[in-house]
């Protein structure tokens, strides 16, 4: 007879260990993106009617390579995520992903002009979250709360001192 109880997720409050994920960066750079496609396709499409002497292979193509450079620096921006795990967590800021153990972070600190939450590391480091940020307004600083108890939640010791 096989055991089918239902799988363990992680320890600890249910929803504690969804990832972080900012909401209005996100939605404004998805759309940002959307528009930037339409009006590069649209700019090659109606280059000959509007500039017929910018009509050439070239332009079109610096267009296209233009537009496409700033979608993918958007869809970047929309992908900015932190997932925390058993192990500690994983953030993926604009332009680099790191993974830090629950261990290495001393500290969380958000809000006081912060744009985002920042994680203190015990190497002096500090390290930037951009998953929460204040633009969110109260959803930031609940996230950022969640942040700092998931912190605390695995840093605790038998003794807990």
């Amino acid at each position: 007879m096989t055991d089918r109880s239902a799988p363990q997720g992680p320890p600890g409050p249910p929803g504690l260990h969804r990832p972080f994920r900012p909401r209005l960066a996100r939605v404004v750079s998805l759309g940002l993106a959307v528009l930037v496609a339409l009006t590069s396709v649209a700019l090659v499409l109606g280059l000959p009617s509007v500039a017929p002497s910018w009509d050439t292979p070239a332009s079109r193509v610096s267009i296209l390579a233009f537009g496409a450079l700033i979608v993918w620096f958007l869809a970047r921006q929309a992908g900015v995520v932190a997932r925390p795990d058993e192990s500690g967590l994983t953030v993926r800021n604009l332009a680099v992903t790191r993974h830090v153990t629950w261990a290495e972070i001393v500290s969380v600190r958000f809000g006081q002009g912060r744009p985002w939450v920042q994680l203190d590391l015990a190497d002096g480091d500090v390290l930037p979250v951009m998953a929460v940020q204040s633009a969110d307004g109260a959803l930031a600083a609940a996230e950022a709360q969640r942040m700092a108890t998931l912190v605390a939640y695995h840093s605790r010791t038998a003794r807990d001192d």
